[in-house]
């Protein structure tokens, strides 16, 4: 007997959450991000794009920093103290006011813990009337935008455990949680006392769904609304469906290779530069990604001044790759793989299937680098692994989706990733140059020329090897208005959206 998609689709997720129906009355979302704890450090994005939780600074879609909490801020002459005027009659969703107090005690917990504030120069936060006022040992010119960042989220001082850590999402956005169920599911409803614009719809629900087959029959089957981040292979069909409607929109999120630079059949920068020139971007986007082109450098256009129009793009040449190998010892053996001093050239990838592309690019490169005589071992896992193996330094090669401005601004990545490198960014790598000209322009000293020489730096050096730059998608049922998609991924738009009558 064949079982209607309809059907099937709601046994499936019956499996993973049992909520109420609230017909036109609610959004149901569908996304693949779990559910951590109350937490803001490991689940504040959630919190953020579901309108619960809100920061000081918010950014435009073209990254452009906006009022948040804050309705102003400004900066003294030496670049050392910051003031950060509050919105006036803000309430937290217990119906206790936003304080400075209160402000100061979320941004203090926030930079105790492993974030982007972590590693700021602050000497102290502190209450003034009205205000919040932040100061530095030495000038950060980003500061707002790290302030944008999730994990840099306002919550109230019931929401903290004695320890600090998150016990309950008390926050001051449009909706508040009424019901959390980690890792699967929440459900928020409108908050009477927000300061902004009322949604449109009063309740919204969110399922974690890991894999993107069942997201996709949750849209077609209609038992998901909102469904975000689409295998490319259900773009297409999805695309044709009369009850769906499906956003794309190019993102400052990279597909990259992350390389072990200090292993030792890639610590040499030719070796490295025989991977990339080993990878076909633009066959691997257009049939796998169904993207219009790959990634011939690091930043996207869509990051501005980072983006180096001057640079010689990344190329795809296997001979060259082949002879680039050669030079460095490698010879081809019986079954074409390499070896050298006895050693097979194979490499252990490592990837994670909550971005539904990354399994089936890793598949695709596999084959590409066997070509020129690599050989891969796929291991699909919990994408925790790849910022565990790098503490442990037993990550040979990561593919990941690497977003370039978690902080509005790129230099808080470029911060992170390459100066010196963090867990998500360069390994067994150091450039002295680098790290220099990041933290004149962190300060507020460098310029576009500082920017340029830091992607031709990276560039030549390849301590991570671009494939693909991102396009972000969304299938929303039809009758639902209002929908977009922020490049920024901070915000899903709930508050904004309708259905039409």
């Amino acid at each position: 007997m064949l079982i209607p998609v309809r059907s099937l689709a709601g046994a499936l997720v019956g499996l993973c959450l049992a909520l109420p129906a609230f017909a036109e009355s609610a959004i149901n979302v569908a996304a693949p991000f779990e559910i951590q704890s109350a937490e803001p450090s490991t689940t504040g994005h959630i919190f953020t794009r579901m309108g619960i939780a809100e920061t000081l600074v918010d950014a435009d879609p073209q990254g452009r920093l906006l009022p948040g909490l804050a309705t102003e801020w400004a900066v003294s002459d030496d670049g050392l103290t910051w003031h950060f005027i509050l919105r006036e009659a803000v309430s937290f969703h217990d119906g206790s006011a936003m304080t400075p107090e209160a402000v100061v005690n979320a941004l203090e917990i926030a930079r105790a813990k492993p974030g982007p504030l972590a590693g700021l120069p602050i000497v102290a936060i502190t209450p003034e009337a009205g205000a919040v006022v932040i100061t530095l040992t030495e000038p950060r010119a980003a500061l707002p935008a790290y302030l944008a960042e999730s994990r840099s989220q306002i919550l109230a001082p019931a929401a903290y455990g004695a320890d600090g850590q998150g016990l309950a999402v008390i926050g001051t956005g449009p909706y508040r949680v009424t019901a959390l169920t980690p890792p699967l599911s929440m459900r928020a409803t409108e908050f009477a006392d927000y300061w902004g614009d009322a949604p449109h719809v009063p309740d919204v629900t969110y399922t974690a769904v890991s894999r993107a087959e069942t997201r996709a029959l949750m849209a077609e089957s209609g038992d998901a609304d909102f469904v975000f981040n689409l295998d490319p292979a259900t773009v297409t069909r999805l695309s044709r469906s009369d009850a769906l409607q499906v956003h794309s929109v190019a993102i400052p999120r990279v597909l990259l290779l992350k390389v072990n630079a200090a292993h030792p059949f890639l610590e040499d920068a030719d070796a490295r530069r025989a991977l990339s020139l080993a990878i076909d971007r633009a066959g691997l986007a257009q049939a796998v990604l169904r993207y219009p082109e790959g990634a011939d450098q690091l930043f996207p256009p869509a990051i501005g001044a980072w983006h180096n129009r001057a640079l010689e793009p990344l190329a795809h040449d296997p001979e060259a790759a082949r002879v680039m190998l050669e030079n460095l010892g490698w010879a081809a053996g019986s079954d074409g793989i390499l070896t050298r001093d006895g050693q097979r050239f194979a490499l252990s990838l490592t990837t994670y299937p909550d971005r539904p592309e990354l399994p089936l690019v890793a598949a695709v490169l596999e084959q590409q680098f066997r070509a020129v005589g690599i050989e891969l071992a796929i291991n699909s896992t919990n994408s925790s692994e790849i910022p565990a193996g790098h503490q442990a330094g037993t990550l040979e090669l990561g593919l990941i989706a690497r977003n370039l401005a978690l902080i509005p601004d790129p230099i808080g990545t470029v911060l992170s990733d390459y100066a010196p490198g963090g867990d998500w960014g360069a390994m067994g790598w150091q450039n002295a140059e680098i790290v220099a000209l990041a933290q004149s322009l962190a300060r507020g000293e460098g310029d576009d020329k500082d920017r340029a020489r830091i992607s031709a730096i990276l560039q030549d050096e390849l301590p991570v090897i671009p494939i693909a730059w991102y396009q972000q998608t969304l299938a929303v049922r039809a009758g639902l208005e209002g929908a977009v998609i922020d490049p920024w991924e901070r915000n899903f738009g709930l508050a904004g959206l309708r259905f039409a009558e």
